[in-house]
């Protein structure tokens, strides 16, 4: 006449097959963390892989053409992505800071000396392609490599390049900040931060056009969102979706410029909540959508679309 769990007997809260179905959950889940994580490995060994030799060499084609014609001294320093190691091997231009230490410039709009590097690029270069934008100078050679001059003007202060919003000169600017906090949080993320950086910029690339924001605009929100170390997760995968989830929010409102070459990091989404933000806002969660489906359902293709493969 005994009841239920009498004698010492204990009822098992699973059976057999709940118990079996949940061991091959879990495998099945660590073969997909695995398989993404092997996947995103490889990813990055395409991804930093650069033609450092033939850079160079158009580097110094183009130090030869400014410097041939422009009075004082002339020199290139990296700058952009590629200082801050978060250049992406064909979807990142090379920026170069152009140093020109001529006072006799000082006076001179951003437009004029804009159009005094394209002029001497193109009599050096003439069958290059040469495009003249708001702040610098592109030049695609037949390589397939983009390099981008930005002039900067030396005054009794420090260095000022082109502003974005008008034809003046910012103030003095001060690239070096930018680039010690990206390292701190980088550093303090066990060195994820910049290699993220570089997956978000893939990511940013399979989007339409009107839809992507600048690579400066993505180095800034990585920084906000990983500079509380102890609640961001450790994998990249993980750090797709927490940088994907508070982006969403970030991008609502402007981020300040540290490095002084304007007021806002993301001036041309306009002021805080704009129809453009709002934009940036609903793809950052359509993306973050796309992860969570990808990882419920442990699809490693479903992460190879997201990552534009």
């Amino acid at each position: 006449m005994g009841s239920s769990g009498g004698g010492g007997y204990s009822i098992p809260s699973k059976t057999l097959r709940e118990l079996e179905k949940e061991r091959t959950d879990r495998i099945e889940k660590e073969k997909f963390e695995s398989d993404v994580n092997q996947y995103i490995k490889e990813l990055f060994t395409e991804i930093n892989s650069r033609d450092i030799e033939g850079i160079n060499r158009h580097l110094q084609t183009l130090h030869d053409a400014l410097n041939k014609d422009f009075e004082g001294f002339v020199d290139l320093k990296f700058g952009g992505s590629v200082v801050k190691s978060t250049y992406l091997n064909g979807l990142s231009d090379v920026d170069m800071l152009v140093l020109i230490n001529n006072h006799g410039l000082a006076n001179a709009k951003p437009d004029e000396v804009l159009k005094s590097f394209r002029d001497q690029v193109k009599k050096r270069l003439p069958n290059t392609e040469v495009k003249t934008g708001a702040l610098a100078v592109t030049v695609k050679f037949t390589s397939g490599h983009e390099l981008q001059l930005l002039p900067s003007i030396k005054t009794e202060t420090g260095y000022r390049i082109a502003r974005s919003d008008e034809n003046r000169w910012s103030n003095v600017i001060k690239p070096h900040k930018f680039a010690e906090k990206l390292t701190a949080v980088n550093q303090a993320n066990g060195n994820k931060v910049v290699p993220l950086i570089k997956l978000m910029k893939k990511i940013n690339s399979c989007l339409p056009s009107h839809k992507q924001l600048s690579g400066y605009h993505i180095e800034s929100l990585a920084i906000d969102a990983f500079k509380r170390t102890a609640s961001v997760p450790r994998t990249y995968k993980d750090m797709v979706g927490h940088f994907c989830r508070h982006a969403e929010r970030a991008v609502l409102k402007p981020i300040a410029d540290s490095t002084g070459q304007s007021v806002h990091v993301d001036n041309y989404l306009g002021t805080a909540n704009s129809v453009d933000r709002q934009r940036a806002s609903i793809t950052f969660k359509q993306i973050l959508k796309k992860v969570e489906a990808a990882n419920s359902t442990n699809s490693l293709s479903s992460w190879k679309e997201i990552l534009g493969d």
